[in-house]
């Protein structure tokens, strides 16, 4: 089986290379990507010294995609993954749009031409900004957690927030994309017959994740914490009890090899996250972290942002049920694996 690899010398693209021909049998991996990100350059470097193919090319560009080798799947891992993309000065809302919607659309005409099965990498920030702002949550010590459930709104439940939760707008530029991308996505398998598979991840986190606040926020602080830079809790009071949850991509992967193995019957979005049981608060994080790297001094910035949420945690169930998956990565492994990494690395964030 060929399996093409979109955005392989990300973060997530790179870990799922490594991953899935231990559990695919006779799997080549290739994979294609811009570049442009700091950082892929090293990713590049130690996949090519697996042997793992990268061709550069671009997926906004069709002519880039017009000599690719056919695949058997497509495992679309490249976008703009940050729910400030577009508003926030360091990248065009035409190149959100670029990277997150017309490169879907590319990478669709090829799996139609193909006639090759399409993963679609989507995200957790494709649910409604309004209805997460407003839902039901008290405080408990150092974090936001559910209240009893009296008036929950749909498609929320005591595991987190299911797939008929709100996705109405407002949900960010990065969100429509992605929402977008899923619904094209869904009408272009069903209308010329290869499978497709969408699933809506929460936070991605592992070793040698790139440094980002708004793209992965537990590799980050941690990193930040070992390096003793500056670092606020934003928004919620200032007080850092807003929750997410963490899923390493080793965990993803036993999920993508048992869904290309069997693919669903009826196509539609699916959430995969780490869960409750992978979930913290930023304040809880930062505990952790002085507990591993000593004390530090984090100030706070009270006022909300636009985009901030005070709790997302994804209900996977429905993952659960289809292929008997469930994450089997802790979260202090996790932790510590990135902390591993931080004291290897010690220039890992100027780096990325």
């Amino acid at each position: 089986m060929k399996i093409l690899i979109t955005g392989i010398c990300g973060f997530v693209g790179s870990a799922l290379a490594r991953a899935l021909p231990e559990l695919l049998p006779d799997l080549t991996v290739t994979g294609v990507d811009n570049l442009l990100r700091p950082g892929a350059h090293i990713n590049r470097a130690a996949l090519a010294a697996q042997g793992i193919a990268c061709v550069y090319g671009d997926i906004r560009d069709p002519a880039d995609l017009e000599n690719l080798a056919p695949a058997d799947w497509i495992l679309d891992a490249a976008a703009c993954p940050s729910v400030m993309a577009g508003v926030d000065g360091r990248i065009g809302s035409r190149q959100l749009l670029g990277h997150n919607l017309t490169g879907t659309a590319n990478l669709l005409e090829l799996c139609r031409r193909w006639h090759c099965g399409l993963t679609v990498l989507s995200t957790s920030r494709v649910y409604s900004i309004p209805a997460l702002a407003h839902l039901p949550l008290e405080i408990q010590q150092r974090r936001f957690t559910l209240a009893p459930a009296a008036g929950w709104p749909a498609g929320l439940t005591a595991a987190g927030i299911a797939e008929s939760f709100s996705t109405a707008p407002p949900i960010s530029l990065y969100g429509a994309s992605k929402l977008a991308s899923e619904i094209l996505a869904l009408e272009y398998g069903a209308a010329f017959g290869f499978p497709v598979i969408v699933n809506r991840c929460g936070v991605l986190a592992g070793a040698g994740q790139f440094g980002r606040a708004d793209q992965g926020i537990f590799a980050y602080w941690i990193h930040a914490c070992r390096e003793r830079r500056p670092l606020q809790f934003i928004g919620f009071d200032g007080a850092g009890r807003q929750v997410r949850d963490c899923l390493h991509p080793r965990d993803l992967a036993q999920l993508l090899a048992l869904q290309i193995r069997r693919p669903p019957a009826a196509p539609a979005p699916l959430n995969v996250s780490g869960g409750m049981d992978n979930s913290a608060s930023l304040a809880e994080l930062d505990a952790w972290c002085q507990r591993r790297f000593g004390a530090h001094t984090v100030t706070a910035q009270p006022a909300n942002r636009p985009f901030d949420v005070p709790w997302l945690v994804l209900d996977s169930a429905a993952v659960r049920r289809q292929w008997d998956w469930r994450p089997a990565i802790k979260l202090d492994a996790i932790l510590a694996e990135i902390a591993d990494y931080a004291e290897k690395h010690p220039d890992w964030l100027a780096q990325t």
